[in-house]
C-alpha cells in the first residue's frame, strides 16, 4: 500500500514578501515594510474587537469562549476553565473554490 501523505510546507511571511516584491517590481525591504504594517493592522482591529475582511480570502474576528468545566486528563479530576478569546477564521468563497 502506498504511502499518500502530502508533506505540508509552511511559507513564512518572508518568502511572501519576496515573492509580492519580485511580482510587482519592488524591494524586498519595502514589501517586508508593508506586510508587517498590514499584519500590525489586523491586530490593532482585532483588538478593538472589529472584523477584518480581506475580500478574496476571508474573515478574521475575535470570539469569545466562555468559562467551562473540563476534566485534567491525568487524573480526571474536575477543573474549571477560564474565560478567553481567540481568533477564528472563516475562508472566503473565492478562496474555498480555489481549493
Amino acid at each position: 500500500m502506498a504511502d499518500d501523505k502530502v508533506k505540508v510546507v509552511t511559507i513564512p511571511l518572508s518568502k511572501v514578501a519576496a515573492e509580492l516584491a519580485e511580482k510587482h517590481e519592488m524591494s524586498k525591504k519595502a514589501s517586508t515594510e508593508f506586510l508587517g504594517a498590514f499584519v500590525d493592522l489586523v491586530v490593532k482591529h482585532l483588538k478593538k474587537g472589529n472584523k477584518v475582511r480581506v475580500t478574496g480570502l476571508g474573515i478574521l474576528q475575535v470570539r469569545k469562549r466562555p468559562a467551562r468545566m473540563g476534566r485534567n486528563p491525568a487524573t480526571g479530576e474536575a477543573i474549571k476553565i477560564k474565560a478567553s478569546k481567540k481568533v477564528a477564521f472563516r475562508a472566503a468563497k473565492e478562496l474555498k473554490e480555489a481549493i
